[in-house]
């Protein structure tokens, strides 16, 4: 038996007790635990009920409906730093577009903006290149109920093309059958870059797995342009435990591992859906899960997940500060 001196014992048994008290794994050549390098959150909503055209969403009485900055988010307790965020719209108002565009200018950590404007009308083209003048705004956010009859419409596919031809990318949102639509719109515009927002906004209920929504994310292992966002896992919860929603990362795993085998590290995304997350649960408690389940999969899955494959799907041009 090797004989180990106080001095080591004590920090060898402070280090095993912290990885207890937190759920992390060690790196053994280090002894510290592993976290992605950088993290970017692509799924923040940022809006102000008190301008004077107020907000769309959300309604008065819920309990976002109040002024959301980038200064909040900045000032949110976290598990990791977030130094960088992908806006998604949050207004069906056209000119809600340019407010957050002119919110950039004081406010560095928003490195993306994914607006909202309706392929197939008229005025889509002069609205799109207006505002992707502006190299921060990187596309545009589709509902399920655009989609769906926009795939047979010539003039929304159209407006497709053109998107992949200027560069930019689409957010897909809606319930599982969302996973299928972009399926089909990656076959019709294959040089688009596709995020699924939510990982399709399935009910997640531990071991037990939504047949239909495992056979749309089956169906996209093929079609390398079409990321998932790893966001509102707590909302998924949520749905199914709206009283107790789960911290620990083994209740999420069962709907993670479909996602990890049929897409794969290098189409995963973080994002946390906040403030609308913060009704589920904490921010903290988000971006933790996710790094507990990317523990046992190397330093290479964390950062890809974490920021690297945002990269690519956004193509933002700079992480604060470097």
């Amino acid at each position: 038996m090797h004989h180990i001196d106080r001095r080591t014992f004590l920090k060898t048994a402070s280090t095993g007790l912290i990885a207890a008290q937190t759920g992390i794994s060690l790196c053994a050549e280090n002894s510290k635990p592993q976290l992605p390098a950088k993290v970017v959150d692509t799924h923040t909503h940022f809006y102000d009920p008190t301008r004077p055209e107020g907000v769309p969403w959300p309604s008065k009485g819920s309990s976002l409906y109040r002024t959301v900055l980038p200064k909040h988010f900045v000032e949110l307790k976290k598990f990791q730093p977030v130094n960088a965020t992908v806006v998604v719209e949050a207004s069906k108002l056209v000119e809600d577009n340019q407010w957050i565009l002119d919110l950039v200018k004081e406010n560095p950590v928003i490195i993306g903006f994914v607006g909202r404007l309706t392929p197939g009308d008229p005025m889509f083209r002069t609205h799109l290149k207006r505002f992707a003048k502006n190299p921060i705004y990187k596309g545009i956010r589709v509902n399920y109920n655009l989609l769906e009859p926009g795939l047979s419409q010539k003039q929304f596919i159209d407006d497709m093309k053109l998107m992949a031809d200027m560069g930019l990318q689409v957010d897909l949102n809606g319930g599982p059958v969302t996973l299928d639509g972009a399926r089909r719109l990656a076959e019709k515009v294959p040089d688009l870059r596709i995020v699924v927002d939510h990982i399709g906004n399935v009910v997640i209920k531990g071991e037990e797995i939504d047949p239909e929504w495992k056979r749309y994310m089956e169906a996209l292992a093929d079609q390398k342009q079409v990321f998932v966002k790893i966001s509102a896992l707590v909302e998924g919860a949520s749905r199914h435990r709206p009283d107790n929603v789960p911290a620990d990362v083994d209740y999420y795993r069962p709907t993670l591992d479909v996602i990890w085998k049929q897409i794969g590290v290098d189409r995963m995304i973080f994002g946390s859906n906040w403030p609308v997350s913060e009704r589920a649960a904490d921010y903290v408690t988000l971006q933790k899960i996710l790094v507990d389940y990317l523990q046992d999969k190397g330093q290479s899955a964390l950062d890809k997940v974490f920021w690297k494959n945002s990269k690519l799907a956004y193509r933002w041009e700079k992480y604060p500060g470097e």
